[in-house]
């Protein structure tokens, strides 16, 4: 059962001799549970894609359609709640708030939306993220793996409907990028949580179920990975 669904995406800068098509006429499926990887190299418009998967962008045509919502008609605060509340965010910079806790970074999206903390569903999380040690401390006092794993706790907690990671493993070494992409890998799988990543690095893309790859702001393959890391 599909849980994303975008149909003919555009965005388009400029006019005239100035024209630049970030993205070019784009369509693709998510199915529910699947982790998806679009790769693809610097200019190529994952970025531009993610974005207007996320809602963080407005396409100059087309459509998002996330668990049956077409995004793409929402507009202000109603848009800004569906985020909140249907998608979760992993940023390459990981986004923390530097002045509070990790346990309070976690669980910061279930209280600008007013939700009750599940805490047996939250603890879960933690446990399989293997952070129960490092609730009380601030962000600083983390290494950039630990920071990401929280980034990806802070993800799922709230249960959305889909998580969207932008080069998640940007600032990380080679070993820890393995680390940080197999947990984001098992929590996926454990909590049932589908996943769409952008990245520019081959090996990382390996560890998702199937991989797009873009172009020029155009789709230009789709396969199936081959599941090494399974």
């Amino acid at each position: 059962m599909s849980i994303l669904v975008a149909e003919n995406l555009a965005k388009h800068y400029g006019q005239d001799d100035t024209l630049v098509k970030a993205l070019d006429g784009v369509s693709l499926t998510v199915e529910r549970g699947e982790f998806v990887s679009i790769i693809g190299t610097s200019g190529s418009g994952k970025s531009t894609l993610l974005h207007m998967l996320g809602g963080l962008d407005t396409p100059t045509s087309g459509n998002v359609i996330i668990d049956d919502k077409d995004i793409s008609k929402l507009k202000g605060d109603e848009l800004c709640i569906f985020r909140r509340r249907k998608i979760g965010f992993i940023f390459q910079s990981f986004n923390l708030v530097p002045s509070i806790s990790v346990y309070d970074n976690i669980i910061l999206p279930l209280q600008l939306d007013g939700k009750q903390v599940d805490k047996q569903f939250v603890a879960n999380v933690i446990e399989t993220l293997g952070l129960e040690k490092k609730l009380k401390v601030l962000p600083s006092k983390l290494s950039g793996g630990q920071q990401q794993r929280v980034a990806i706790a802070r993800a799922l907690a709230s249960k959305p409907a889909i998580i969207l990671a932008d080069e998640p493993t940007g600032n990380l070494d080679s070993k820890t990028s393995q680390d940080v992409l197999g947990l984001l890998k098992t929590t996926g799988k454990k909590f049932n949580q589908t996943i769409v990543m952008i990245t520019h690095n081959d090996e990382i893309a390996q560890m998702a179920d199937r991989t797009i790859r873009i172009e020029d702001g155009h789709i230009v393959n789709s396969f199936q990975t081959i599941q090494q890391y399974a």
